[in-house]
């Protein structure tokens, strides 16, 4: 009995000590650092599960070479545009800049040019990492957006922001210039194309708490999150 005894005492002093170096190691993790793109905007970044993200939607007016991406502002010339091109929500930089950041269309997105040096625009399959370290798809997308009603509409439905991804309903450009969505709905391109001109996308909706995954023409103006490299 008294060697048992001596065994389980041992026994739970490596368990103590396991987790005592294992909350020592987690103490020692540093947060990702802030990033800062071509023209020194600073964006928050988060880790989910092996990935870092960025956690506010992309805003530069700049390739990553330092070549400007056209702004346009004109519905009929978005609509006919095939090479890239951005543009603020209801051509509004003031309102909607700094929170909902900017809306590219899939053109933009495919220079492969438009995040920083040492990022990118995540693929499809690194989307789909994303969404099942989340775990449920139709539960996912709560925990992405940012909880509240100061940048979505009620209900916000699931909406907790437990990843810290903290997405806001930033809206889109649809392919034939008009804008729509802004509270309601947002968008975030992947860098994976699909045949005809489409690319694919995920979305998340103010009255949803799914992660949706769905491709769309590339004229749409969409908004953008960069996955480190």
């Amino acid at each position: 009995m008294a060697k048992m005894g001596k065994r389980i005492s041992t026994y739970i002093l490596l368990l103590a000590a396991f987790a005592l170096f294992f909350n020592s190691c987690k103490k020692d993790e540093k947060p990702p650092e802030p990033l800062s793109d071509i023209e020194g905007n600073i964006y928050k970044t988060v880790k989910i599960g092996s990935q870092v993200w960025m956690a506010e939607n992309l805003k530069t007016t700049r390739f990553s070479d330092g070549t400007d991406i056209p702004l346009i502002t004109d519905a009929d010339a978005w609509g006919n545009l095939t090479t890239p091109g951005y543009c603020w929500y209801n051509n509004d930089a003031a309102s909607f800049k700094d929170t909902y950041g900017a809306l590219y269309n899939g053109y933009t997105v495919s220079t492969g040019k438009l995040c920083p040096a040492g990022w990118h625009v995540p693929k499809r399959e690194e989307w789909q990492v994303l969404s099942e370290f989340l775990g449920d798809s139709l539960k996912g997308g709560g925990k992405l957006k940012e909880a509240g009603t100061a940048h979505w509409l009620s209900p916000n439905t699931g909406a907790d922001n437990s990843s810290a991804f903290t997405a806001v309903g930033a809206g889109i450009r649809y392919f034939e210039g008009t804008f729509a969505s802004v509270l309601s709905y947002a968008s975030l391109w992947s860098a994976t194309g699909v045949a005809n001109d489409d690319e694919w996308y995920t979305g998340l909706y103010f009255d949803d708490a799914a992660f949706i995954m769905d491709h769309r023409n590339k004229k749409h103006g969409f908004s953008v999150r960069c996955l480190k490299d």
